[in-house]
């Protein structure tokens, strides 16, 4: 069978969504609310052009089904609206807050402020992989995260950020319920038994190299919306072959992973793509170094307003959880952005 990909196109907000689909003209985009009447076609890499739903020829409703699902419950985590996903490193290094929350008391109230400003996950690291960062060791992050996430597990769902299964297994042992990985479960052959055994939800992320000290030498793709979509649907398909059902996976393109300023902004345009994967899709452009460039903002951590446009940006385009530096902005962002796009609704 050929290679297809169906991406929608200007995605429809509110009641005009809610018009369309009733009148028969559009599809919901991963069950709504957002909805799509136009699709650009894509058949082994050869761009087939835009057409609207009703002239789509016959043969790709395979691959325009996954694009209609509403995802399932990720973490038991409401489905109709975006996630917040609140960062929480608890490293010397990472490249915005390194070392302000390496105490685990300094970690531990600053998980509770985020839940306060309306985090809906807390996604704890012990290990930075930023571009450049050195390794840490498996035992050295059990030692940061483990206390955090022990406490923090209390109150809220918790993921773990890490590449590493012993870390992994530690960290849903003291209460964490979410595995992201960065290497998409390709560093640490034990890391997919890991997952399976758990039943735990994991984000599966596109990273070119394995070593975050190469990563930004590793920017050279024939198309990388196309590579990245290709990468991560064959990741879906091999979790998939080992026991992790496709609906306790969520997908990360990676932004500001291996990526320059530019392919970073073609992925978040055409993030809908991903959506014809099947998994609700998590982005993570918080404070990174390309809203800087864009914004001429140099300090990561005054990167605010850029940041918060970004996760407006990608949930208008069909990403599911945000994951965010700064949780109070993103959530009143989202709020004012929600009530603007379905026309005066003040729910949610």
């Amino acid at each position: 069978m050929s290679e297809r990909w169906v991406e929608p196109i200007g995605l429809l907000q509110g009641p005009a969504a809610f018009q369309a689909l009733r009148d028969g003209h559009a599809l919901p985009l991963a069950g709504g609310p957002s909805a799509f009447a136009l699709v650009r076609l894509i058949e082994e890499g050869r761009d087939l052009g835009i057409h609207p739903l009703s002239a789509v020829p016959e043969g790709w409703e395979e691959a325009l089904a996954p694009l209609t699902r509403r995802p399932l419950p990720f973490a038991g985590l409401p489905t109709d609206r975006p996630l917040v996903m609140g960062i929480l490193n608890v490293t010397p290094d990472s490249f915005s807050n390194g070392g302000q929350h390496l105490d685990p008391g300094a970690a531990i109230a600053a998980g509770h402020a985020m839940l306060e400003a309306g985090a809906d996950i807390l996604d704890i690291g012990g290990e930075s992989t930023r571009p450049g960062a050195d390794p840490v060791t498996p035992e050295e992050e059990i030692a940061r995260i483990r206390p955090v996430v022990r406490e923090l597990a209390k109150a809220a769902v918790v993921s773990i950020d890490t590449r590493h299964a012993a870390t992994m297994q530690a960290a849903l042992e003291a209460g964490a319920e979410i595995v992201n990985d960065v290497t998409a479960l390709r560093q640490d052959a034990r890391s997919v038994r890991v997952v399976q055994e758990a039943r735990a939800p994991v984000v599966l992320m596109h990273m070119p190299v394995l070593d975050p000290r190469r990563m930004q030498a590793a920017t050279d793709y024939e198309d990388v919306v196309l590579d990245v979509a290709r990468f991560l649907r064959q990741r879906v398909e091999t979790a998939e072959a080992l026991g992790i059902p496709r609906g306790r996976i969520a997908l990360d393109p990676g932004i500001g992973f291996g990526k320059t300023v530019e392919q970073n902004l073609l992925l978040l345009n055409r993030l809908p793509l991903l959506a014809s994967i099947g998994c609700r899709i998590l982005v993570g452009a918080s404070r990174k170094r390309f809203v800087g460039e864009v914004t001429g903002v140099e300090a990561p951590a005054d990167r605010l307003a850029g940041s918060v446009a970004v996760a407006l940006a990608a949930a208008a385009a069909g990403a599911s959880i945000l994951r965010v530096h700064d949780v109070a902005e993103t959530v009143q962002g989202l709020r004012m952005w929600r009530a603007c796009a379905e026309g005066g609704s003040l729910e949610g």
